[in-house]
């Protein structure tokens, strides 16, 4: 898909951060969205942001949908009636989701089940009410993330949640290729997002030391490649040449990823013995 003209958006997670930065993309290009968050105040916000920056004749190919994603029986509901309302998605974008970095042990099962219902739960909850309607031609894009294919210190539930966004993908893509229905998976690294300021909050020394190894990427870049990435047609969409390094080590040379995460951690250890001395 290389022309977004008059082609339909449904954006999830699109009241803020990527999801947000992506539908001012795409309405860029001509196209309109469905913006979907649970928030109505924040979806509100959201046009109004996106109404100020690219003026109030976009409004008209703007639509909110205020839903949980995390509810199957409401989100097979409500996204059908607005399949009825507005029209079958050409495109689909799945970017709402959560993390919630801790050692561990220190991780309640809450929150672990909150994370896991919002990233993958959430988006098999999307993607089983959509894609029945979804014609030959269209494309699902679903977020999965830089710890989505290395396992980060404290990202024990994050990282689990988003392996499995990047399986179902997986095997969502060899399924529906004979429709004609084609599939991306966003991987990007930390982004400069609410959801960054709320991940911080909870985050282990150890894992600011480890993922400062990766210059944090504005939501906006994120979008520009997620676009890119679309129009080429790939598989794996990873935004910045240093999440493309680390995917490529990853897969090549993965005892070498390994070591250099163990060293980072090691260093915060020996700082915190030294303290005590």
């Amino acid at each position: 898909m290389k022309n977004f003209t008059n082609r339909l958006v449904f954006i999830t997670g699109g009241s803020s951060g990527i999801g947000l930065a992506a539908a001012r993309e795409f309405l860029s290009y001509g196209a309109r969205v469905l913006l979907i968050s649970r928030n109505e105040n924040k979806l509100k916000g959201a046009v109004g942001q996106l109404v100020s920056v690219m003026g109030v004749e976009i409004k008209d190919r703007i639509n909110t949908c205020s839903l949980d994603i995390t509810k199957n029986a409401e989100v097979k509901k409500i996204l059908s009636n607005q399949v009825k309302k507005i029209g079958i998605p050409d495109l689909l974008v799945n970017c709402a989701g959560m993390a919630y970095p801790d050692y561990f042990e220190q991780i309640s099962f809450e929150n672990y089940d909150k994370t896991m219902s919002t990233n993958i739960t959430g988006t098999w909850n999307v993607l089983s009410a959509l894609v029945p309607f979804m014609l030959k031609g269209s494309h699902i894009v679903n977020t999965s993330s830089i710890g989505g294919f290395i396992g980060v210190f404290g990202f024990t539930a994050y990282s689990a949640s988003k392996f499995a966004v990047m399986g179902m993908s997986e095997a969502l893509r060899a399924e529906l290729k004979p429709r004609g229905i084609r599939i991306s998976v966003l991987c990007p690294p930390d982004t400069d997002t609410p959801g960054m300021v709320e991940e911080n909050r909870t985050k282990p020394e150890e894992t600011h030391a480890v993922s400062g190894n990766v210059k944090l990427m504005s939501p906006e870049k994120v979008a520009e490649a997620l676009i890119k990435g679309i129009k080429k047609n790939k598989f794996i969409i990873i935004p910045g040449l240093m999440g493309k390094f680390s995917f490529l080590m990853k897969r090549l040379f993965p005892s070498l990823v390994f070591a250099i995460m163990d060293s980072d951690v090691d260093k915060i250890k020996k700082t915190r013995e030294n303290k005590k001395q």
